[in-house]
Parts: structure tokens; sequence; C-alpha cells
């Protein structure tokens, strides 16, 4: 079983504990490859979060644009955020949105790598 925290230390826990999971078969060689793989498609928490500021500020739903739902980001743009509050939402749960993109982003990694999608 591969330790993925060795390999990729800037993981948050709940992050963690699913890579945990879905490495749990593969080998030390197959974890770094997920990670070389895995790691520029992931989003960090802090990025969702200053692009999330952006929108009171600027230009509204980047945040949407950056974990690839392109449709309500292009509805948070024309409506300045669905009135601010759908930026307020997202400002709260920041760090789901993240981790629900990075999910989905791990299991097609996986899925490339092992040609099977993993538990979760």
């Amino acid at each position: 079983m591969a330790n993925i925290l060795n390999i990729m230390p800037e993981l948050e826990a709940d992050e963690l504990a699913f890579l945990q999971g879905l490495l749990k078969d593969a080998s030390d060689a197959e974890a770094h490859q997920f990670a070389s793989i895995y790691r520029p498609r992931r989003r960090d928490t802090t990025l969702i979060l200053v692009t999330t500021l952006v929108g009171f500020f600027g230009v509204a739903g980047i945040q949407r644009f950056l974990v690839g739902q392109i449709g309500m980001g292009i509805l948070y743009f024309f409506t300045g955020g669905l009135c601010a509050i759908g930026t307020i939402v997202d400002l709260i749960n920041h760090k789901r949105l993240t981790f629900e993109y990075n999910v989905k982003e791990a299991q097609k990694v996986y899925a490339m790598m092992f040609g099977r999608y993993g538990a979760a």
C-alpha cells in the first residue's frame, strides 16, 4: 500500500482519506504515477476561495468555471453571482465545492490508469 501523504503532502484530510481508499491496492510506482497525473488537475481550496471573493468585486462565477461547472459559471456571470447570494453560499461551501471536483478528477485519473472506477 502506497502512502499518498508522502507523495502529495499538500492534500487536505478528507481528500487524503479518499485517495488512500482509492489507492489502497496500488504500488508505490503506481501511486507516484497517479500523483504526477492528478496533481496538475486538482484544485486548491485557496484558489477557489480567492476566486469566489473576486466575485464580490468583479467577475462573478470564476470559481464555477474552475470546478468545471460551465453552465453555473455563465449563470453566475450574467446574474452577478445570483444577486450575490450564490457567491455567499459558494464562499461558505468552497471546501466542499473543491473536494467534489477533486474527487471527480481523481476517479477519472484512476479509471484512466487502471481501467476501472475505484471504491467511493
